[in-house]
């Protein structure tokens, strides 16, 4: 990956190392053999001027295969699982988008991880530049690819170039608390939290789409729903990167990631990094009473019909 990465115009420096495991320095040895949790990682430096960071991803996605879980050709175990590791929260939803649009090359899921970067380590000296020094050594990708076009990106589906938030509005808080359950109001305007196990939505799997019980706005599919065990209904990603906001909140005395839908600003619950990993890592929490289910046979009946091609 290294030799490949160095090839790229607009790369300004690469290193290799060993990222997001629970031990401190470890080596290849202990990587390789114990039970460290670290995936073998490459460090890229580049400049935003001459390189995008989408286009970064594209090579990346372009030499992998992505769809294979902790394995690369015939490396396999969990230190090289495939992982893209962001020091930027900003760059999350870029990252996921690109996700997206290369699913369309692949009938299996991509299960390439997302996550911020928790800890990094560089490698020994004897890992850096590997193909350099050892210019026979073991190598599965086609370093010269590194000089050849991008392909293309799949066409989108309709539905993706349809979404639209800006056609749901929030009502005014006369109509909010005539509409609203009392639950559903003080969870999506005052930030309350239903108990766990409470809502009937924990246990739903029916094919459909979520939406914010306030505006109506699309926010997650049942094909990203799974059952986490945690007593409220959770997802793996929204319907769209944009159809929520992320915001901070200490008010538990810890740093958690709140998520609130993007038209309604309506409190839906939080974001952590412990979902599936082949899902992508992320475990979208969110309180059933913020949220309106609309079974996919009446989704055209309720207006949601061009949604539909998210509902696998």
């Amino acid at each position: 990956m290294e030799g490949y990465f160095k090839r790229i115009n607009g790369v300004l420096s690469t290193e290799t190392g060993y990222a997001n495991g629970h031990t401190e320095n470890p080596s290849y040895e202990q990587v390789c053999q114990q039970n460290t949790g670290h995936a073998e990682t490459l460090k890229v430096e580049y400049d935003a001027d001459v390189i995008s960071l989408t286009d970064i991803l594209r090579h990346f996605f372009r030499v992998i295969d992505p769809t294979t879980l902790n394995r690369q050709a015939h490396d396999v175990g969990t230190q090289y699982r495939s992982g893209i590791y962001y020091t930027d929260p900003a760059n999350r939803d870029i990252i996921q988008a690109t996700i997206k649009a290369e699913q369309g090359r692949y009938p299996k899921p991509i299960v390439v991880e997302n996550l911020p970067l928790e800890q990094y380590f560089p490698a020994e000296e004897y890992h850096q530049d590997y193909l350099e020094k050892n210019p026979g050594g073991y190598c599965h990708i086609d370093i010269s690819k590194a000089s050849e076009p991008l392909p293309e990106l799949p066409t989108l589906p309709q539905s993706e170039k349809k979404y639209d938030p800006a056609g749901f509005h929030k009502p005014d808080q006369v109509q909010l608390r005539q509409q609203l359950s009392e639950q559903s109001f003080e969870i999506t305007q005052n930030a309350a939290t239903e108990r766990p196990f409470s809502h009937e939505y924990d246990e739903l799997f029916a094919p459909g789409i979520y939406v914010d019980i306030v505006s109506g706005e699309p926010l997650f599919s049942s094909s990203d729903k799974f059952n986490s065990g945690c007593g409220w209904p959770a997802f793996s990603q929204p319907i769209k990167a944009e159809a929520v906001t992320e915001h901070n909140d200490d008010s538990l005395g810890r740093v958690r990631t709140e998520i609130r839908s993007q038209q309604a600003d309506s409190h839906l619950g939080h974001v952590f990094n412990d979902g599936p990993q082949d899902r992508g890592g992320m475990r979208y929490c969110i309180n059933g009473a913020s949220l309106k289910f609309i079974p996919y046979e009446e989704m055209d009946a309720a207006g949601y019909g061009t949604y539909k091609d998210w509902v696998k």
